[in-house]
């Protein structure tokens, strides 16, 4: 969606398929290039669980020992957690090309890999969001900040289910 630009997504050791399987969606609604994850507890979990929507076909979701190992050429890696003295999302200006590291969901990001990041960055809210949650926030900060502009009504064409085939000016026009 970014004019030259990507994001990618690392998930360190999640450990439910359900808010994997969500992130996926987010990341084939916002167009991310890739999602990487660590540890075994979504491997062993995985093949419990289905996903009827296939947004995120095309997006590869790799398993890796590091994160740090899968950082993408040109990207900057930005950390999304909870922690005192991180950034309010909504004071955030994305970089161009991101490489977005979301903890897991019982716990944080380790050192190491904070210490990798250029930004840390948290969504002001009072409470926790789940890890899917705050990644569709993340993903749309990202898309609203941008800029680009969209054909809305093409947008809606792709994006609606097959069933929903309402126009809005046909409603307006009929008494």
């Amino acid at each position: 969606m970014f004019d030259n630009g990507f994001a990618c997504i690392g998930l360190t050791n999640p450990k439910s398929p359900s808010n994997v399987g969500a992130v996926m969606r987010a990341a084939g609604c916002y167009g991310v290039n890739s999602v990487f994850y660590t540890g075994k507890r979504f491997d062993n979990a995985r093949k419990f669980t289905t996903d009827t929507k296939k947004v995120y076909q095309n997006i590869p979701l790799i398993g890796t020992p590091s994160l740090a190992d899968m950082l993408p050429l040109g990207a900057t890696p930005v950390a999304i957690e909870l922690i005192e003295g991180a950034k309010p999302l909504t004071e955030y200006t994305h970089p161009k090309s991101a490489f977005y590291l979301f903890g897991p969901e019982d716990g944080s990001l380790d050192k190491g890999t904070l210490k990798l990041c250029q930004d840390v960055i948290y969504v002001p809210t009072q409470g926790c969001m789940n890890l899917a949650a705050t990644v569709n926030v993340v993903l749309y900060d990202r898309l609203l900040k941008s800029g680009v502009k969209f054909n809305h009504d093409e947008i809606i064409r792709n994006s609606r289910d097959k069933n929903n085939n309402i126009v809005l000016t046909d409603l307006l026009s009929k008494p």
